[in-house]
């Protein structure tokens, strides 16, 4: 326990899934164990108090979909710092913020915790960067939506009718069966709209991006006013100022209890950690239901580990999917085999059940909080 009077300081860069389940947890934690906020002080760092609900921007009005957070912390006293994180220092102790105003300071912690979360992976594809859209950042969602929206004002033709999807994994195909009914609200119900995915193989790719379509690596061409790339994601790009080996997506590979390696007061969490998810080789994935145990488990062990507790390993045995399919349609799988349990309109109330309240943070009530972190960590699907 600390027995100055100067608090010890757990800062958590970003406030996603992952980042505010862990500052939710080391709350928890400190107020079973008695300790005062003036004596153990939580701070999490973003642009601003909220969630960007990341899963819902494929759907209509993307600028809706942020979950505001400052009553939440209010209720179970953790700060926020506005600003970016751009350095971290971890002999020091110190991470680099830069503000809104764009003036730097620095934010001193004993325990780090990081969960930057990740951002839309683009391969130099030539004219993808100014051609094409993508829906997996807030502003980018945005930005599709409005381009959506311009072309009512474009005379009609077969490319302002055509939607190219760059990427056939989950999210891109989330983007693609939304479309088509984005496309008829904005351009009549009566409109003949095309959404063609295109996913990457030996065989075709992307190879060209342009204002009026895409070419293929083959040499075909395909008309279409909207390029939206959903092909992968990778890890924030502060994972590489850790010494700690990374995988591909540039994840740090971590402990057990989610520590980096070589970094002892620094854990890593969410899309920016690689963590074993049981003892039969599977590992969590970038999404929100991994995000969110994982956070439960980084806050709990950044609180424990200057609370003088034992961390614990993070596991997370159970895993499952629910895909959206379109207007009425998904499918909901268990287990690492992807068996469906449900589909159709049945997997599509479900999947309106998490989109719209499980993936939400808790209200901002303290004890119900605690109780969402309490079924983070302890409850499987």
């Amino acid at each position: 326990m600390n027995t100055s009077t100067k608090p010890l300081q757990i800062v958590i860069v970003g406030s996603g899934f992952a980042g505010t389940m862990a500052a939710l947890a080391a709350s928890r934690l400190r107020h079973e164990k008695n300790v005062s906020p003036a004596a153990l002080a939580i701070t999490v760092v973003s642009p601003e108090p909220e969630m960007v609900v990341r899963p819902r921007l494929y759907e209509r009005k993307p600028e809706t979909m942020v979950a505001p957070l400052g009553d939440l912390f209010t209720a179970t006293d953790i700060h926020h710092a506005r600003g970016m994180v751009d350095r971290i220092d971890r002999v020091a102790g110190v991470v680099g913020l830069r503000g809104p105003d764009g003036r730097t300071s620095t934010l001193p912690f004993d325990r780090l915790v990081l969960a930057s979360g990740s951002e839309g992976f683009k391969p130099p594809i030539p004219g993808l960067a100014e051609f094409g859209h993508s829906a997996t950042a807030l502003e980018d969602a945005v930005a599709l939506d409005r381009h959506l929206h311009l072309l009512a004002d474009r005379p009609a033709s077969p490319a302002r009718n055509t939607v190219v999807v760059g990427g056939g994994g989950f999210a891109g195909l989330e983007v693609a069966t939304e479309m088509p009914g984005r496309l008829h609200e904005i351009l009549g119900k009566d409109t003949q709209v095309h959404v063609i995915v295109v996913e990457r193989s030996p065989q075709v790719a992307i190879a060209q991006v342009a204002d009026n379509g895409v070419t293929l690596d083959d040499g075909e061409t395909i008309e279409a006013a909207t390029v939206v790339w959903s092909a992968g994601m990778r890890a924030s790009p502060l994972t590489a100022q850790l010494p700690a080996e990374r995988d591909h997506l540039g994840r740090v590979i971590v402990e057990p209890d989610l520590r980096v390696p070589g970094a002892a007061n620094v854990f890593a969490t969410g899309d920016t950690a690689k963590a074993a998810t049981d003892s039969e080789g599977h590992f969590a994935v970038m999404s929100c239901q991994h995000a969110h145990r994982l956070g439960a488990f980084a806050g709990h062990n950044a609180a424990a580990d200057l609370l003088g507790e034992a961390t614990l390993p993070y596991d997370q045995p159970a895993y499952v999917t629910c895909l959206d399919l379109g207007p009425d349609v998904a499918i909901f799988t268990r287990g690492w085999s992807a068996k469906a349990e449900l589909t159709g309109h049945q997997a599509k109330q479900v999947k309106q059940e998490i989109n719209t309240v499980w993936i939400y943070p808790p209200a901002a009530d303290r004890a119900a909080a605690y109780e969402n972190v309490h079924a983070a960590r302890t409850v499987d699907f």
